[in-house]
């Protein structure tokens, strides 16, 4: 029981060290139901930063014209960015708080 409390809390932590990579191993090997919940969980909470950045891209392209007239950033570029990287620090600070609560 104890390796599947350790191995559910380093689906969480792995978003330091694999990403996604380690939560969908685990969910597919895993015979435990708890483990395949938390990697799951963790799986999918590690796509969320993936998907921000390419929609940050996206508005950097489509604002090219902007910057070759010299006029900078335009205001919602800077919302998404900085949107992309709120997403990234909240799912960062979730999955340490799932995996501590896990191994508690």
């Amino acid at each position: 029981m104890e390796t599947n409390k350790v191995l559910s809390a380093l689906c969480y932590f792995s978003i330091f060290f694999a990403g996604f990579l380690f939560p969908l191993i685990v969910y597919f090997v895993s015979d435990d139901q708890y483990v395949k919940k938390d990697a799951k969980t963790a799986f999918l909470s590690h796509l969320l930063p993936v998907i921000a950045v390419p929609l940050v891209l996206a508005g950097l392209v489509f604002d090219m014209g902007v910057f070759a007239s010299g006029a900078g950033l335009p205001i919602y570029t800077l919302i998404m960015i900085g949107l992309a990287i709120l997403i990234s620090v909240v799912v960062v600070i979730w999955n340490v708080y799932k995996g501590i609560k896990v191994l508690l």
